[in-house]
Order: C-alpha cells, then sequence, then structure tokens
C-alpha cells in the first residue's frame, strides 16, 4: 500500500511502498479517507523514537471507515465511520490502511464529514481534554489562550466559549478577525504589544483565571506571572523551566497535557475515555455548536510539503490530506 514516513532514521519524509497492516484481536482496520495534519508529525520525524522499526510510517490523524475486526473486538463493526489519534510508538496514519486498538477510535455521527472528523482528534482532543478533564473554572472566569489560531487554539477558544468563559487569546495580526470569529473577547497581538501588559491591563492586576499555553517553556514560564490567586497554566508544549516561591504562594497549579500518555500509562479508564472524549466533541461539531477549524486541502502526495509549511508556522488551521 502507499505511505508516507522515513526509510531510516533522520532521513527526509517521502513516500513509501509497504505491506498492509495485519489486525491483531483487539485492533480494527481502517481505511484510511481523511489524514489531519500536526505539528507532532515533524517533530517525530526529527526524533525518533528507538523502537521504530523501518521503514516507519508517520502521522497522527485520520478518519476513514472500518474494513476489518479483529476477533475480540466487539463496540465497532465494519462499516463503521471513525476517527482516531495514532499512539506514537505504532506506525502511524499516513497510509491508505491503518489498525488501531479498539478503545482508542471514536464513532462519527452520520452528520459529521470525515474531512471534518480528520481535524479533530490531535487538537481538538487536546484542547477538549484541558478544558473538560483538566483544568476547572466557572462561567464568566476569564483565560488566556496563547496561539488561538493554530489547531488546538482554534479549538480551545470555542471549547471555553461554550463553557461561558471570557476568553483572551493571542495571534498576528492577519489572524485577528479570525479568532474572533472563533469567539475571543480580547485579542493581543503578540508582535506588537506586550502580552502580559496588556493582561494586567484587561484585568486590572489581578491576572487571568487559567491560561492554555501552546508555544514553548519560556512562554509558559512568562505565563506564570500572568495568573492570579490559585490560578491553572496547562502546558502542552513545555513546561516552565523555574518555579520560584512566590508562584508557589499564589497556590498556583499547573497541568502537564499529554494526549498520548494514556497510551502508556496501563489505566484502562483513561485509554477508553480517549475514544469517549472523541465521540464526545464529535457530537458537538455534527450539532454545529462548534465547528473546526479552517481547512485547506491538499493531495497525500503534498503531505512532506504540509509539514514542511507546519513547522514553519505558514498555515492558518489544518491542513486536511485526502
Amino acid at each position: 500500500m502507499k505511505a508516507i514516513g522515513l526509510k531510516a532514521p533522520g532521513g527526509a519524509i517521502e513516500s513509501l511502498t509497504v505491506p498492509q497492516p495485519s489486525v491483531l484481536e483487539l485492533d480494527v482496520k481502517i481505511r484510511v479517507e481523511a489524514i489531519g495534519l500536526n505539528p507532532v508529525d515533524y517533530k517525530s520525524a526529527e526524533n525518533p523514537l528507538p523502537d521504530w522499526t523501518y521503514p516507519h510510517i508517520l502521522g497522527a490523524d485520520c478518519a476513514g471507515t472500518i474494513v476489518e475486526t479483529g476477533t475480540n473486538v466487539t463496540r465497532l463493526k465494519v462499516g463503521d465511520r471513525v476517527m482516531v489519534h495514532n499512539e506514537r510508538h505504532r506506525p502511524g496514519t499516513f497510509a491508505e490502511f491503518y489498525t488501531s486498538p479498539e478503545q482508542f477510535v471514536s464513532k462519527l455521527p452520520d452528520a459529521l464529514s470525515l474531512t471534518d472528523a480528520a481535524t479533530i482528534p490531535c487538537a481538538g482532543l487536546t484542547a477538549y481534554q484541558i478544558l473538560f478533564r483538566r483544568i476547572s473554572l466557572r462561567p464568566k472566569e476569564t483565560i488566556l489562550i496563547h496561539a488561538g489560531a493554530g489547531g488546538v487554539g482554534s479549538f480551545a477558544i470555542q471549547l471555553a466559549r461554550l463553557q461561558g468563559l471570557n476568553v483572551i487569546t493571542t495571534a498576528s495580526k492577519d489572524n485577528h478577525e479570525y479568532v474572533r470569529e472563533l469567539g475571543a473577547n480580547v485579542v493581543i497581538d503578540y508582535r506588537s504589544q506586550s502580552v502580559e501588559e496588556e493582561v494586567r491591563s484587561i484585568t486590572g492586576g489581578k491576572g487571568v483565571r487559567a491560561i492554555i499555553d501552546l508555544v514553548d517553556s519560556k512562554s509558559a514560564e512568562a505565563s506564570l506571572r500572568m495568573l492570579s490567586f490559585g490560578g491553572q497554566l496547562a502546558c502542552v508544549v513545555g513546561l516552565p523551566r523555574a518555579i520560584d516561591s512566590s508562584n508557589i504562594a499564589r497556590a498556583i497549579t499547573i497541568h502537564d497535557i499529554a494526549l498520548g500518555a494514556a497510551y502508556v500509562s496501563g489505566t484502562v479508564d483513561e485509554q477508553n475515555d480517549v475514544a469517549v472524549m472523541g465521540e464526545e466533541l464529535a457530537a458537538l461539531v455534527a450539532s454545529g455548536q462548534i465547528s473546526v477549524p479552517q481547512i485547506e486541502m491538499i493531495s497525500f502526495e503534498n503531505i512532506p510539503d504540509g509539514l514542511t509549511r507546519l513547522r514553519d508556522r505558514h498555515v492558518r488551521g489544518k491542513l486536511v490530506a485526502t
């Protein structure tokens, strides 16, 4: 079958020809029809795991139709339309067919297209896990979401608004209208404004109740200074490098967000919750309560170029390959 990945560690991302994957007793085999691209895809290529075998197929997300089930699969059946987020130790989703353990696969509502579904798993589940499983906020409290125009940020803004939160986000000037359409109350241009000064001004010096940091460890460290007493910081890309006594005295909670940790946790409830979260989020999209990010369609063959654009931050919303 056709696939895209690495022929050797540190090699170029390129087209592959590999056998179709076999189906274990708890697996489902999916005919891949739409693939969502994510930063983790190129980051995985740059930092391969030592247990990978080669050629190795890359890819974190896909949506498609089940064509085969293992002998012990009970929840899903052939013909079901599904989406899935791949566990990084396994061969990925950049292929004509993909297999996954049943507990990580989310069944899709009929009203949700496979193209829209392919945008959801990595970015959407990360945002959903933060706002519905990790941090706890009351309606009308204020949250700061860094990088609101990206994949995770696009979902996070909408989910925060769905919870009745006041949303501040950061974005370049070209993306201000886009994030406002998603529901952001206030947009800060991180290139021309001091985010910390703006947050202090908006909150009367108190700081915000929660921050979702989607940038890096340095940004996460700066975010600590913008939290109110008892504030919560969700770190997706990196934790703060240093936490001083003043942060401890303010009773700040730091959440290390790692969606893929459930796969290697050995905790069945956490693993099953991956599919549950996916189905809850898919239902919100299908019902129109939230929308998927702006989509740019590309061909399967152009996935390597799409990953380069993601790395260079030349993408708004999501790239989806068919």
